[in-house]
């Protein structure tokens, strides 16, 4: 199932002051949208990410989430909410199954929160709300009257909807002049489809006026300060090593390479790859590749090894992990990696699902010391980091 995000962050937004808008303000050193975005970016199941701009903000916006342009497609929005939503749907490819929209003024939603939503069926239109806990009253000029908060829920973001259904909710409602609705949900609704609601919090408030910048900067302080969100980066290392045998190519990062001999293994041996694989598997505790495909089953005899790579990034993606650097050192006399380093990796991308600017090849000689240098074999170290949602408490 293909998800993708809408990250709504074309509006004015001047009442919160400032001389920018005011998801491009910064909030203890960081823009109000890019903080919106993170608790999305650790999410694995969602697998393209559209920012909504106004033009005039591309050098803000360009700025502001620097680190994961590699993530992001920018795409300008209209003149209203609603108009920039569409123009975020039209961007997206066709095999996109299903869409969340979250405004980019929404800091503190929750990894769990949207883990949540995520879990509804396909088909469902849903989005985040909390419960009203504040007492109401209707005003009609002198008058007013008491509103029972009984089943009295804010909206809030993220929303989901099918893509389909949703993208031709908003050509429905643009071929009727119809531009008047307050968010998604609401033109959902008015095009026939029932929205389900996933109870969040009231800490995803929507950041508007200058006390809520104020608020915002508290929270985060003290967010800090008792350790309420904690970063899980894990690291992962691993080691393989191959003897030479008779052949006439080796096989390293994916890439076929003509050399003078083999390297000898039950699969095709490629020593990065092994490495790799290890490295990704420490990540989440999963053992090894000798776990996982043993050399004594006859089924994996000459598997290409990015079988494994893949294999092992599949168990990180479902243990809620994103890859975000793939790193490996081959240590050899010969042959030359240089020449093959941008095909390896444009494999090891492929095969992680991640950008190229992710993944770090690198060679060296062992100096003619020991059995490497005497060109007996080839070995590899590399190392994975990989992004989890953050933990909550110590």
């Amino acid at each position: 199932m293909h998800t993708a995000l809408i990250l709504v962050a074309a509006g004015k937004g001047t009442r919160a002051g400032g001389n920018v808008p005011k998801q491009f303000q910064t909030i203890d050193g960081i823009a109000l949208a890019r903080r919106s975005l993170e608790p999305f970016l650790v999410n694995s199941n969602i697998t393209k990410i559209i920012v909504v701009i106004s033009q005039d903000d591309a050098d803000l916006a360009s700025v502001a989430f620097k680190d994961v342009l590699d993530r992001c497609q920018f795409v300008f929005g209209g003149n209203s909410r609603q108009v920039s939503v569409k123009n975020g749907l039209l961007a997206l490819s066709d095999n996109t199954d299903r869409v969340l929209v979250h405004d980019a003024a929404r800091p503190f939603v929750k990894p769990i929160e949207i883990e949540e939503i995520l879990k509804l069926p396909l088909s469902s239109c849903a989005t985040l709300a909390a419960p009203v806990n504040d007492s109401f009253r209707r005003v009609n000029g002198a008058k007013s009257e008491a509103v029972d908060r009984e089943g009295l829920f804010a909206v809030q973001t993220p929303q989901m909807f099918p893509k389909s259904v949703f993208l031709n909710a908003h050509l429905s409602a643009e071929q009727q002049n119809r531009f008047d609705f307050t968010d998604d949900c609401s033109l959902m609704q008015w095009s026939g489809h029932e929205i389900v609601i996933v109870t969040g919090s009231n800490d995803n408030f929507k950041i508007t006026s200058p006390e809520d910048v104020e608020k915002a900067e508290i929270i985060l302080r003290s967010n800090a300060a008792k350790g309420y969100e904690i970063p899980d980066v894990r690291v992962g290392q691993g080691y393989d090593i191959h003897r030479h045998t008779v052949g006439d190519h080796v096989t390293l990062c994916g890439v076929k390479i003509p050399h003078s001999c083999a390297l000898e293994g039950h699969s095709d041996a490629d020593v990065g790859l092994h490495a790799l694989t290890d490295a990704l598997l420490a990540t989440i505790g999963a053992g090894d590749i000798g776990t996982h495909f043993p050399p004594s089953d006859p089924q994996w005899r000459g598997v290409a090894s990015r079988v494994f790579l893949g294999y092992a990034a599949k168990l990180v993606a479902e243990a809620g992990g994103t890859v975000t650097l793939a790193d490996v050192t081959l240590i050899c006399e010969e042959p030359k990696i240089g020449p093959h380093r941008e095909a390896m990796i444009q494999i090891m991308a492929e095969t992680l699902q991640i950008a190229p600017t992710r993944v770090s090849v690198k060679a060296t000689t062992n100096e003619r010391i020991g059995a490497i240098g005497r060109k007996e074999g080839i070995c590899a170290l590399a190392n994975a980091t990989v992004v989890f949602a953050p933990r909550h408490g110590i």
